[in-house]
């Protein structure tokens, strides 16, 4: 079986299970289920006449709305094709600094866009248990002129970093890159976001993802929030147009939505709780407390296996963490679901690990 770098891949699951793209239930992309927003879907079809235009170039209406939901000037931000393009320009910048600080486990995007640009990389695995980078931060040492490459909530461990143990890193690194694709399933007096102190600190910069939250990974739509000056660097680098007229029409609404974004962090603490609790009772399986939309597992039997059975048995798709180095086979990866769905696999691991 071929392992996948990424979740979601629904067309290869399928050709393994046997069924439709559409059968699969799909765990291992952390997706909310609520979405697309019906506003974001309206948007879209508005546009449909707009498919014979290009996009404005500079996103201004895009910018604007990012604008106003950040409470920043519109230089400031730079929309993006998801953030794996954003990512992708942030590897080239951080090559050209002496070494590349990543806190491992790590996202395997970060080893792509990396080793793209043979930046130096330089690996510290973290005490996840404490909440914080303080461990990390006994041991690093000053890089002045080295970057750190980070996410919060760390993924794929969903542990929630406090803003107060990275703060730290802005003095010691010279750029700070904290990839924030999951702040946004945290309401705003819980979130840990640094995006309020970019403008304080011109060697910081903040990844968002709005492909997520809002169900549009179709889309690719992702955004940076850094120093006007070093986006207007990286404009130089990339393609005309990454962002499509649909995408952005689609953000705009969407950022604009505020009951779906009350509905969503209403819906995922007790579906959370309800999949953690489920998982946990399970012989043989221990997940780990998440503040994100997915939950990572520990597993006393091989994941290959196990995926496979629920694959070809259930048509139920996780996420194996093999692309996680530090993890191996057996911890594996899954999104929170509605509680229909989390039952759903819920009986399903019930019956595949029974059964052996």
């Amino acid at each position: 079986m071929r392992q996948r770098a990424h979740g979601g891949n629904l067309a290869w699951a399928a050709a393994l299970a046997g069924c439709p793209p559409a059968a699969i239930l799909d765990f291992s992309a952390s997706i909310s289920p609520l979405g697309p927003p019906n506003s974001a879907i309206a948007a879209i079809q508005s546009q449909i006449g707009n498919l014979r235009h290009y996009p404005d170039p500079n996103y201004s209406e895009l910018r604007l709305a990012l604008s106003h939901f950040h409470q920043l000037p519109f230089e400031w931000i730079l929309p993006g094709n998801g953030s794996a393009e954003l990512l992708t320009l942030v590897g080239r910048e951080l090559a050209e600094l002496a070494a590349t600080v990543v806190i491992t486990p790590a996202f395997g995007d970060y080893y792509r866009t990396l080793s793209a640009y043979n930046a130096q990389l330089l690996e510290f695995p973290v005490d996840l248990e404490l909440g914080n980078l303080s461990s990390f931060l006994d041991n690093a040492q000053k890089l002045k002129k080295s970057g750190l490459l980070l996410n919060n909530p760390h993924n794929p461990t969903g542990k929630l970093f406090l803003r107060e143990s990275i703060l730290p890193y802005l003095d010691r690194f010279a750029l700070v890159v904290v990839d924030e694709a999951f702040m946004d399933f945290l309401p705003p007096d819980e979130e840990q976001s640094l995006i309020s102190l970019v403008q304080e600190y011109d060697n910081l910069v903040v990844l968002r993802s709005l492909t997520k939250f809002y169900s549009l990974p179709g889309l690719r739509l992702g955004y940076a929030i850094a120093h006007p000056d070093r986006l207007s660097r990286w404009q130089l680098w990339r393609d005309p147009w990454p962002v499509n007229t649909l995408a952005s029409a689609a953000a705009i609404a969407a950022l604009q939505d505020r009951e779906f974004q009350e509905q969503t962090w209403l819906w995922l603490p007790p579906a959370r709780t309800q999949l953690l609790q489920g998982l946990a009772a399970i012989p043989g399986l221990k997940p780990e407390n998440s503040a994100a939309n997915f939950l990572l597992v520990e597993s006393k039997q091989s994941i290959l296996q196990l995926q496979q059975q629920l694959l070809t048995h259930h048509q139920i798709l996780i996420r194996d963490c093999l692309s996680f180095k530090e993890l191996g086979d057996r911890f594996f990866r899954v999104a929170v679901r509605t509680q229909a769905d989390n039952q759903s696999l819920l009986t399903a691991l019930h019956s595949v690990i029974s059964a052996d």
